[in-house]
C-alpha cells in the first residue's frame, strides 16, 4: 500500500492560492481555517473598528481595518481587526493603501467564536507580539471579558467598568462593559 501526502505549501504559495471564505490562515506550515464570524462577532468587530477610526483616522494617527490578511515571519494571518499607526501604513506607489499586508499590525484584536480554539487565537496573539506587535485583545463575548497582551508581560484580565488599554496614540476611553454594550441593538 502506498500513501501519499499533499506537500504543504511554503508561505509565498500559500499567498499565491485563491482567498477563501471564511478566511484561511498559514500557520506553522498548515492551512488553518477561521471560522464564519457570527452576529455577536460581526456587531463588535464593526461597532470597534468604526470606534476606533472615529478617534484616529481624522488626525492621523492610527487606522483599523476588518480582517486584513497580514503576512509576516512565517506566518499570514487574519486579525478580526489590524490597527496600524498611522505611520507604518504602506502604501502604494499611487498612494493607495496596498492589497498586501507584509508586516504584523500594531494592535491586533480577536473577538473569540464559540467555535473557535481559545489556545489557536492566543498563540496568533503571541506569535505577533513576538514580531514587534505592541498589544493584542482578546475579546470573549461569552463571559464579556477582553484578555490584554503586551510584550513581556503576563496577560491581563479586564472586565466590567474597566478600561482597558489601546495604543499610547489612540485616547480610547472605553470600557468592557460599554464595548459589549454594542451587543444591544437600540430601538429594537
Amino acid at each position: 500500500m502506498t500513501i501519499t501526502t499533499k506537500p504543504v505549501p511554503s508561505l509565498a504559495e500559500f499567498l499565491q492560492l485563491p482567498e477563501t471564505k471564511p478566511a484561511s490562515e498559514y500557520i506553522n506550515g498548515a492551512i488553518v481555517a477561521k471560522p464564519m464570524p457570527k452576529g455577536k462577532h460581526s456587531r463588535l468587530q464593526l461597532k470597534l473598528c468604526n470606534w476606533i477610526n472615529e478617534i484616529a483616522e481624522s488626525q492621523k494617527k492610527a487606522y483599523a481595518l476588518p480582517e486584513l490578511r497580514c503576512s509576516f515571519g512565517s506566518r499570514s494571518i487574519v486579525p478580526d481587526i489590524a490597527v496600524f499607526k498611522w505611520s507604518r501604513l504602506p502604501f502604494d506607489v499611487d498612494g493607495e493603501i496596498p492589497n498586501d499586508f507584509l508586516l504584523p499590525p500594531d494592535w491586533m484584536i480577536e473577538i473569540l467564536s464559540p467555535e473557535q480554539s481559545s489556545n489557536r487565537v492566543i498563540d496568533n496573539i503571541l506569535y505577533s507580539l513576538d514580531h514587534d506587535c505592541q498589544l493584542g485583545w482578546l475579546i470573549d463575548p461569552t463571559d464579556r471579558s477582553i484578555l490584554v497582551f503586551l510584550p513581556d508581560q503576563q496577560p491581563e484580565l479586564w472586565r466590567g467598568s474597566d478600561r482597558p488599554p489601546g495604543l499610547a496614540q489612540i485616547p480610547l476611553e472605553l470600557s468592557v462593559e460599554q464595548i459589549f454594550s454594542w451587543l444591544k441593538m437600540l430601538d429594537a
